[in-house]
């Protein structure tokens, strides 16, 4: 039986490829290379700007979509602003040499994440218009078209990890916010070559609360959608812990002339790609799971997923058989990342009212990647701080044992307080 594959399918896969390349070459390096240049305790700010801007730049880019111009230009926009701040971030280190200063680089990285951030939905917005013009089925075709996303994230962290400029790993340097850059602008350019979006020229009238998506918060009056959006919440304060810290802790091996020379060490991003790949695997095993254990406790896999991937760091080290210990903590990671926010984002679209579906979605998206990474980020780094790591990097277990017994504590108080809505509807 031969397999067809359409054109349509490979651009789209080609678009998810190059748009999570653009934040797979600095997104879990960028803590190496700023506790390199003494911004250690900062890393803290560079990452909750991330969901910080993600409380309300999508929204806005959504309403320009939907309103003012087609997608697939608000798209390249977003990108062609994204990559030029980038590149200036990079640039500015590049000549600043060893006396950077935290205000001008987090200026300007605040400025590129501002406009990357909704390109995560507008990228979505326009393949799933692309594939309904095909007359193809979102649902069943854009799954494989988005792993090729995880791909291009993967792809380039192993380039940032592997390529040396000057004698000096990319992980360790401003060049990856110089590859960030261009990649960002070449996805500028190839957003144009996507099929035009409609936009909404129709003049019909919404309230404020429609159209900027505040409809959704009424759902908070359902106590079980309250607990839920909350643990979101919660839930989404461990996000950007290991993608900000990760390459930092275990950089900081270096100093230690036992583990100096480990590869675990040398080649710390490499070693955390290994949780994208693991991700990309854990998407395949949701649909088994959901209908096998029900969407609660797919959640709360989830959730203990985050215990170990945090308690995992902190008893690994680079040496044998200690890297092991790292190497299954990036294994879980994929069922920590996937399997919360896939299986959440199918109770909203399985509880919500239809009409408020999808700023149902946008909402849960605010919780996690927004309020709630912004909040673990800032907790993180104090408590990051507290424990003295960048001074004393032995204390960094100590670290990781603490975002541990937090992700414990939030799982067993879901588990408790969170009723399974399969058992709540034969009830």
């Amino acid at each position: 039986m031969q397999i067809k594959i359409k054109p349509i399918s490979v651009k789209l896969a080609v678009l998810n490829f190059i748009e999570f390349a653009v934040w797979g070459a600095y997104l879990t390096s960028l803590g190496r290379y700023l506790g390199n240049i003494g911004l250690g305790p900062q890393i803290k700010w560079f990452f909750a700007m991330q969901g910080i801007v993600s409380i309300f730049m999508p929204t806005l880019m959504g309403i320009v979509a939907d309103r003012k111009m087609e997608a697939q230009k608000v798209l390249a926009m977003c990108h062609a602003f994204a990559g030029l701040f980038m590149l200036a971030a990079g640039i500015y280190c590049m000549k600043a040499g060893d006396t950077v200063a935290f205000a001008p680089l987090f200026t300007l990285y605040s400025l590129s994440v501002a406009f990357f951030m909704p390109t995560i939905a507008l990228v979505n917005s326009v393949a799933y218009n692309a594939l309904g013009k095909e007359g193809m089925d979102p649902v069943k075709d854009y799954p494989p078209i988005r792993v090729f996303g995880t791909i291009g994230f993967i792809c380039s962290m192993l380039l940032t990890n592997f390529l040396s400029i000057g004698g000096a790993r990319m992980q360790e340097t401003y060049v990856q916010l110089i590859s960030s850059g261009v990649l960002s602008v070449a996805m500028c350019a190839y957003s144009l070559t996507m099929p035009r979006c409609p936009v909404n020229t129709s003049g019909e009238k919404q309230n404020l609360a429609d159209a900027l998506g505040l409809k959704a918060f009424s759902l908070f009056k359902d106590g079980q959608f309250a607990i839920f959006f909350i643990f979101s919440m919660l839930l989404g304060a461990s996000l950007q812990i290991t993608n900000g810290y990760a390459n930092t802790f275990l950089g900081s091996f270096a100093s230690n002339p036992a583990y100096a020379d480990a590869f675990a060490v040398k080649n710390s991003n490499a070693l955390i790609s290994i949780s994208q790949a693991s991700e990309t695997l854990c998407i395949l095993l949701i649909p088994f799971c959901m209908k096998k254990f029900g969407i609660k406790n797919v959640m709360l896999i989830a959730m203990f997923a985050w215990v170990f991937r945090f308690g995992l760091f902190g008893l690994g080290n680079p040496a044998m058989p200690g890297v092991l210990l790292f190497v299954l903590s990036c294994i879980v990671y994929g069922f920590a990342f996937d399997f919360f926010n896939i299986s959440g984002s199918l109770y909203v679209e399985q509880n919500a009212a239809e009409d408020i579906r999808s700023s149902a979605q946008g909402l849960f998206m605010m919780m996690t990647n927004g309020f709630g990474a912004t909040i673990g980020t800032l907790a993180a780094g104090a408590v990051v701080d507290a424990c003295d790591v960048f001074n004393t990097p032995a204390n960094w277990p100590n670290a990781w044992y603490i975002f541990a017994g937090y992700a414990l504590v939030v799982a067993i108080l879901f588990m408790i307080l969170f009723k399974d809505p399969g058992k709540k509807a034969k009830a």
